[in-house]
């Protein structure tokens, strides 16, 4: 399976409630589909699973995948619980999700033999492709290229969305693991030279907004258009360092309420935008054309 292009990590749109927008997700899903984006990831970190009861999480991924069509759905289902993320997984395999998104077990900090033997124990468990997901500023720690280097050993784990914001060991993971594990980057910002060093796309948070525009920016790096590329990304990089103003995914929900697209708030312990972040937002949305007027 080829896990490229524009991938965005959708939010989870709440009613004033903060009950599952059902109808604004399928919404906001045809959104992106209709931007161009290759695939879609259901309740990542973006889309708030951390507060999601078990239930919710698998509803999310049901919708995910039913409004999809033909798209991939590559579905978010780690855990600090290794049990836990198993059962999200296999639940994820036979909703017909084509891959599940992994992030590190958080809070425990396991040593690099336990978090080979957690990713190996899904692996395992499903025939579905694995994508690890590295983001040391939500898990508190960081998976060393080496030890993604023995992942990629295993047969089904066949990407990382790398967030670690260091480029070198972008370059290690790509020049430890070759063709056996693709790298996407993690972060908007660093889509250009992620894919300048070798990375196939992005899981994107500002895909949720400006799904045409980061379908161009990784379009022109893939055919090999970098004067184009780079344009694209300074055009953007005020964008996209303006979303995460505040923790993720505060910022771009509220940037889609502005919109008119479904988003609603977000769920405690992440509390509104402060109102001066609000200001910059609003600001820096109006710049680009993005309110309606």
């Amino acid at each position: 399976m080829r896990v490229s292009g524009v991938i965005p990590a959708l939010i989870t749109p709440f009613t004033k409630n903060f009950e599952i927008d059902e109808e604004g997700f399928r919404s906001n899903i045809d959104f992106v589909i209709r931007g161009g984006v290759s695939a879609i990831v259901p309740v990542g970190t973006t889309g708030e699973a951390a507060t999601l009861s078990h239930e919710e999480h698998k509803k999310v991924i049901d919708i995910a995948i039913a409004a999809a069509g033909k798209v991939p759905v590559f579905a978010g289902t780690g855990s600090n619980n290794t049990a836990e993320a198993i059962e999200l997984t296999k639940y994820a395999e036979d909703a017909g999700s084509d891959a599940a998104l992994m992030i590190t077990p958080y809070y425990n900090k396991p040593n690099d033999s336990g978090i080979v033997k957690h990713f190996k124990a899904v692996a395992e468990a499903v025939n579905i492709p694995i994508i690890l997901y590295n983001i040391p500023g939500r898990t508190g720690q960081n998976v060393r290229p080496e030890i993604i280097a023995k992942l990629a050993e295993i047969d089904n784990i066949i990407a990382i969305k790398e967030a670690s914001g260091d480029l070198r060991q972008v370059m290690k993971i790509i020049e430890l693991c070759g063709d056996k594990l693709q790298v996407i980057s993690g972060d908007d910002e660093l889509t250009y030279p992620i894919m300048a060093l070798g990375g196939t796309g992005v899981i994107s948070v500002a895909a949720n907004i400006i799904p045409k525009q980061m379908c161009k920016l990784v379009d022109a790096m893939t055919k090999g258009n970098l004067k184009q590329a780079k344009q694209l990304h300074y055009k953007y990089l005020k964008l996209f360092k303006t979303l995460f103003l505040e923790t993720n995914p505060v910022p771009v929900k509220e940037a889609m309420n502005m919109m008119g697209l479904a988003a609603g708030p977000t769920r405690l312990p992440l509390g509104p935008m402060s109102e001066e972040n609000r200001k910059t937002l609003k600001a820096v949305l109006e710049s680009y054309g993005l309110l309606k007027r």
